[in-house]
């Protein structure tokens, strides 16, 4: 297998960095190196742009409005987008819900929906998880019974990141309790507006608001919003969850956060020598450095066998990369912590929410021990490591 990129691949990388260094909006830098908070309008305002330029939703098929990539190219530029320091696209809509509507979704759903997720006018969160069904999904509770041409809808999600902002929310519901458990599931797009919805908010060792719990209370959903066939749900969950395993890795997330710690250490005195010339500080860094290189070329590996379609459903080694993806997200704001030291004790919420100036010299330390607290949960969302450990021995190693 050759993992050498070919001289049009190359000469891609250079027009999507230099796309990113002219278009990315400065403050929205500043906030992302910073470790900030990105609010609703700041993603909306980078996904615009890349809208405009036609890069919105890069594995989308152009009919509906993507940029028809193959892999490589995605892979490519999610690596200069995080170089860049520009948020992400936005995972739920472009990610997640948009490929299985571009997949199993009818004519209307799609003539609907995909221009207004790929533009962000309106904001999907996802309702999987529930209280008792989290790693083991496929038992979750949540009931949708059909009269008429509505279905009512009952139970709880939680966990469900942005639903405070979202306009939507895609669930997987039980719409038959006396099949197999995974045979009974369907796949809704829930109006969050509809009666009956109440979201509460669950405050993260950061002190943000990044998930809720979601109740639904006899809310009364159209069966037009029903995605695919009814029954086959499990089967959509696993396409959508694929995917995302691939970008909850963020490898070039975690390149970007390494090489800033090992810039910053070389400030930072430690016994009147640079921490960067530290003998502990080198070996932890190398040893991040050599986990980097062999997740980057395994995630290249699953990218050259994702073919042009993009899917990575039913390949093992996704979970190989949310493994090792989440917890190289984990020691890289560890050590971006290390680097701040006495300042990373300090709790600057207001900094982060932008209600203060820059008083701090260095603002990043102001975020260093809170975004190292929030990606604590980068091991349990998606799929926690126990779920992947499982799959990895059942898929690669054949146990």
């Amino acid at each position: 297998m050759n993992l050498n990129y070919t001289t049009e691949e190359s000469a891609f990388r250079e027009e999507v960095r230099a796309f990113c260094e002219a278009e990315l909006p400065d403050y929205l830098r500043r906030k992302m190196m910073q470790g900030r908070r990105i609010t609703r309008d700041d993603y909306t305002t980078w996904q615009r742009i890349l809208n405009k330029r036609g890069w919105a939703a890069p594995l989308w098929p152009k009919e509906y409005g993507g940029a028809g990539w193959d892999a490589t190219r995605y892979y490519i530029f999610k690596e200069e987008n995080f170089r860049a320091w520009a948020p992400e696209v936005h995972n739920q809509n472009i990610s997640n819900v948009g490929p299985v509507i571009c997949a199993y979704g009818t004519p209307e759903q799609k003539e609907y929906f995909l221009p207004r997720l790929l533009n962000l006018d309106i904001w999907f969160c996802q309702g999987f998880s529930e209280p008792g069904s989290g790693s083991d999904l496929a038992s979750l509770k949540t009931r949708a019974e059909r009269q008429g041409d509505h279905y009512i809808v009952n139970g709880q999600k939680l966990w469900t990141s942005g639903a405070h902002n979202a306009d939507w929310i895609y669930c997987l519901v039980r719409t038959d309790p006396g099949v197999k458990k995974q045979a009974g599931i369907s796949y809704l797009l829930i109006d969050m507006k509809s009666p009956g919805v109440e979201v509460r908010p669950v405050i993260t060792l950061d002190g943000n608001r990044h998930v809720n719990e979601v109740f639904f209370n006899d809310v009364k959903v159209p069966v037009e919003n029903l995605v695919g066939q009814e029954n086959r749900g499990w089967g959509y969950a696993k396409y959508l969850l694929g995917n995302e395993r691939v970008s909850i890795a963020r490898t070039g997330l975690s390149k970007a956060r390494a090489a800033m710690a090992k810039r910053l250490a070389q400030d930072v005195l430690v016994d009147g020598r640079p921490l960067s010339e530290d003998v502990r500080f080198r070996e932890k860094m190398a040893l991040i450095e050599v986990e980097l290189k062999a997740l980057e070329i395994t995630n290249m590996m699953v990218v050259a066998g994702m073919g042009k379609s993009g899917s990575t459903a039913q390949d093992p080694r996704t979970s190989v990369l949310k493994l090792k993806g989440s917890e190289l997200q984990q020691s890289t704001t560890e050590m971006l912590m290390e680097v701040a030291g006495p300042q990373a004790m300090a709790r600057q919420v207001d900094f982060l929410d932008g209600r203060t100036d820059d008083s701090l010299d260095e603002p990043w330390q102001a975020t260093s021990a809170l975004n190292y607290f929030i990606t604590r949960a980068a091991t349990i969302y998606g799929g926690t490591s126990e779920v992947q450990h499982n799959v990895v021995a059942k898929g690669i190693l054949g146990l």
